[in-house]
């Protein structure tokens, strides 16, 4: 990777899933999800204003814009796995993250609300994880970009996500 993928990749670009997970190799993916709202909070607990507009990077967003997008985010990951569990490989739609991200709120709200909406959304999404039977972890939806993706391979894209966006954060904050 160069300097730019480095600083847009801190813990390296998503892969995919290569071969099904059986529900103890699954667990991690999904502790990573459960524990992401507490590893959020605690990162920007005490924060000035200044500090939540830093930008992580040149050209990225500010670590108020990143703690806005997560929960967008995971709000679309979360219908898109209960669509998947409930109709047979529904097409999803994307979402343009990148112009969120530019709305006011994301852009100025307070982060509070953002971090109280990640709270019970993973308390809801980790509940119907871990309620799912293992063989509906092989239903999947059709999004435009990535095709065929099991709700399985979606856990481990966000717990990813998780992990990618944390660090950014870190990076702002210049702290390892």
């Amino acid at each position: 990777m160069n300097d730019l993928d480095t600083l847009r990749y801190p813990v390296g670009r998503m892969e995919r899933l290569k071969a099904p997970l059986d529900a103890a190799a699954r667990a991690p993916y999904i502790d990573v999800i459960e524990q992401a709202p507490a590893v959020f909070r605690g990162l920007v607990a005490g924060l000035t204003d200044q500090q939540l507009d830093t930008r992580y990077r040149p050209g990225g967003w500010t670590i108020r814009q990143v703690i806005h997008h997560v929960p967008d985010s995971h709000l679309n990951a979360y219908v898109r796995m209960k669509l998947a569990a409930t109709e047979d490989a529904p097409t999803v739609k994307t979402y343009e993250e990148g112009l969120w991200a530019e709305l006011p709120e994301a852009k100025s709200a307070p982060i509070a609300m953002s971090l109280d909406l990640l709270d019970a959304l993973h308390r809801r999404w980790v509940a119907f994880l871990r309620a799912l039977p293992d063989a509906e972890f092989r239903r999947d939806f059709t999004h435009p970009e990535w095709k065929r993706v099991s709700i399985e391979e979606s856990v481990t894209m966000y717990a990813w996500h998780c992990r990618h966006h944390a660090a950014h954060i870190r990076q702002g904050l210049g702290i390892a």
